[in-house]
């Protein structure tokens, strides 16, 4: 088997080990895969994969983070390229909900067996997306954390931390007008999040997903409230005791149209920040990827 092999060095463990290159070399060859292992920067990631999909590879092995996974998804989704994951960054979201597993010998041993599915992506006005995006809260945490990561050399968790606390006390509730099927819904909120198929928000598994393949967007926006009342809204969330007047949730949707009185908005994008003109327009492409995955077998009745 034959692939195109991009690695992101410059983040996750790939950043801090000196011979990532030569462990994903002989994962390769145990698995049977042939290709020589590139290694890159973020944006390295996503210009080739970008080249290699309009060379008409057939297989693309990305290694990173979310940000890179999401990268090369990106230019491979909706194209007969299929994508095989190697995790190497913190939280590795996509690679948790399909199954893959975190060690690198026996991700690649999932790329070898050739098994493939197809899943959902979401879309922020043309840029894919494999998880989430958010308004509000969220973005702004990400941008402290980043900071703090370049300026202070803090871990991502540590920095999190610390940009969670010193964003709730400055929090401010954003004016936005969310529009599906027809519907027009002025709210304001702390944190708008939009995921890419449904995600669990009750612990003991909030934050995942049990499938990619719905069809459709996961919208949620906590209701304006003061500090405690967030915090005691955010509490019952993960408990599972919410009540109507902490969170609204839209489902079935498929399109979504975020509205707002100013020209650029604030957004995350799987883990990472941008300025997006608004309005905001996000869509469901409904099995636009094909990714090397351990096949989920249905549910016997």
């Amino acid at each position: 088997m034959n692939a195109v092999i991009l690695i992101n060095r410059s983040g996750g463990t790939a950043k801090g080990d000196p011979e990532i290159g030569a462990k994903v070399e002989a994962a390769m060859r145990a698995a049977g895969i042939a290709g020589e292992v590139e290694l890159l920067d973020g944006a390295g990631v996503a210009k080739r994969a970008k080249e290699a999909v309009a060379a008409a590879a057939k297989l693309i092995i990305a290694g990173g983070g979310d940000g890179s996974i999401s990268a090369a998804a990106g230019a491979i989704a909706g194209s007969e390229t299929v994508l095989g994951i190697l995790p190497l960054g913190t939280l590795n979201h996509l690679a948790r909900d399909l199954g893959i597993p975190f060690d690198i010998d026996q991700a690649a041993a999932i790329i070898g067996r050739g098994d493939e599915r197809r899943i959902d992506v979401a879309e922020l006005n043309g840029r894919v997306f494999v998880n989430n995006s958010a308004l509000g809260l969220y973005p702004l945490m990400v941008v402290d954390r980043d900071a703090q990561e370049k300026r202070l050399g803090r871990s991502k968790k540590v920095a999190m931390a610390v940009a969670a606390a010193r964003t709730i006390v400055r929090f401010r509730h954003s004016r936005v007008t969310i529009c599906a099927d027809g519907d027009r819904l002025p709210i304001e909120t702390p944190l708008l999040f939009i995921g890419n198929n449904d995600y669990d928000v009750a612990l003991p598994t909030a934050g995942k997903r049990e499938t990619l393949d719905s069809g459709q967007l996961c919208v949620l926006a906590l209701r304006k409230k003061g500090r405690c009342g967030m915090f005691a809204a955010a509490v019952r969330a993960l408990l599972g005791w919410s009540r109507d007047d902490d969170m609204i949730r839209l489902d079935a949707v498929e399109e979504l149209r975020v509205e707002s009185h100013r020209s650029h908005l604030t957004v995350s994008i799987d883990g990472e920040t941008e300025q997006l003109p608004s309005p905001l327009t996000y869509k469901i492409r409904k099995g636009a990827l094909r990714v090397m995955a351990p096949i989920v077998e249905p549910p016997k009745r």
